[in-house]
């Protein structure tokens, strides 16, 4: 009976001979075969992780001036012209649409003067017709009513900085997220005389995309943010509303509200707040220049000191680019929080590159990777008493070669005047993206 439980058991020992051996390399196959699949992905890895251009630590140069929020120059209204004799009423031609122009308009009641001494003139006009001389009379009143408002009200040009707000554009950005090359960025950027819109669209795998929107006015300081939201992936949306009236700012993030300065900007304003600051006048920014502002996010604010680091060429998909580099300076040991943007002459200093690392380390960084698309409002002309001459770029960067060694010519926005047509935007899916 002993014997039988013996027997099972000695039954039941894997055999020592041909299938155990057989058994052992299908494992030895299945791990070399693991292996060599995290090889591939760790090569996959690395290539993707290669930026377009690599961060580097280049030498912050010596701050040389600190410039602070100021008022930005503001071209007056023209005075209204004498009014001519009484006409036979005829139809009014239609007017050309009004340019891109930021301008400060006289008070209402020096326009109208003109207008008012003129009709005093024709009402007076038949009552004088009596007298021996109604004709010299008549002739020398108008004269004499129309000379002296139009003296009066002389336009004069409001003085401060130079500032020209970039045209609307649709922007399309190779995306980086902590060196992972991921699906195209976007900025939507709308602008017109009154007012603009920014839109930043940054798309992450598995959390959803983050949003980034700006809206706002234009005030005598330049980019008047009115509210400023953010949505990260699936979370609900944080905002941070600047009341004007009240001189406060608000978060739904947050009870507490902080006291609006002039000039205030939100996190992404501040990049075409300085770009529309650039294109007024591209000389004023040499390196060592460091204009501060004051910047809000979704819970507090604080002051940006933003420095010029100097001239720059990076790489895009599409070829080489000439461009200005800024720098947010941090503001204490240990500060994580920096942006960098480089503005690019040839896209009308619009940004070109744009770096944006979190306090907690977490990076994304957009990478110009396509052709401009232009509205058709045309761009924003400076308001300097030369006419358009502070608002167009600095002279335009030789054209940018392109992987295979073909050149394109640089985007003219200066040139660009309203046409009744509209530029289709660029698809982020066309051929072309380089390969790093």
């Amino acid at each position: 009976m002993a014997s039988a439980p013996a027997a099972r058991r000695v039954n039941r020992q894997p055999p020592n001979g041909p299938r155990g051996a057989a058994r052992a390399w299908r494992w030895l196959a299945v791990l070399a075969m693991v292996a060599v699949l995290h090889w591939i992905a760790a090569q996959w890895f690395e290539r993707n992780r290669a930026t377009l251009n690599p961060t580097d630590h280049e030498h912050v140069p010596v701050q040389v001036a600190l410039l602070t929020p100021e008022r930005i120059e503001r071209k007056a209204a023209p005075a209204a012209p004498p009014a001519p004799a009484p006409v036979p009423a005829h139809k009014a031609a239609a007017s050309p649409p009004r340019e891109h122009v930021l301008t400060a308009l006289q008070p209402a009641t020096q326009a109208a003067q003109p207008t008012a001494a003129a009709s005093d003139v024709a009402a007076s006009a038949p009552a004088a017709a009596a007298s021996p001389n109604a004709h010299a009379d008549a002739a020398a009143h108008a004269a004499d009513t129309a000379s002296a408002p139009a003296a009066a009200s002389a336009p004069q040009a409001a003085p401060g900085v130079k500032f020209s707000v970039p045209p609307s554009a649709e922007l399309q950005y190779d995306m980086f997220y902590n060196g992972v090359r991921n699906q195209p960025g976007t900025i939507h950027w709308t602008s017109n005389a009154q007012g603009y819109e920014m839109i930043v669209s940054v798309p992450l795998p598995f959390v959803g995309p983050f949003v980034y929107s700006s809206r706002g006015r234009i005030d005598a300081f330049g980019l008047a943010p009115d509210q400023y939201s953010e949505k990260r992936g699936h979370r609900a949306e944080d905002i941070a509303i600047f009341n004007r009236t009240d001189k406060k700012i608000g978060f739904t993030r947050t009870p507490a509200t902080l006291a609006l300065p002039d000039g205030a900007q939100d996190r992404f304003s501040m990049v075409m707040q300085l770009a529309s600051l650039v294109r007024g006048d591209p000389s004023a920014y040499k390196p060592g220049v460091t204009r501060q502002f004051f910047v809000v996010d979704n819970d507090s604010g604080e002051n940006w000191p933003v420095e010029t680091i100097g001239d720059e060429t990076i790489r895009t998909a599409e070829g080489y680019l000439d461009t200005r580099h800024f720098k947010r300076l941090p503001r204490h040991d240990g500060d994580m929080r920096r942006i960098d943007v480089w503005l690019a002459p040839s896209l009308g200093w619009l940004p070109a590159r744009i770096v944006q690392t979190e306090p907690n380390g977490t990076q994304f960084e957009l990478v110009w990777r396509g052709k401009l698309s232009l509205d058709d409002a045309g761009p924003s002309v400076g308001s300097s008493d030369d006419g358009g001459a502070a608002a167009a770029p600095s002279p335009s960067p030789s054209p940018s070669p392109s992987p295979d060694n073909s050149t394109t010519p640089p985007a003219d926005t200066s040139a660009i005047t309203p046409e009744p047509s509209r530029v289709a935007p660029v698809d982020s899916t066309a051929p072309g993206d380089v390969k790093p």
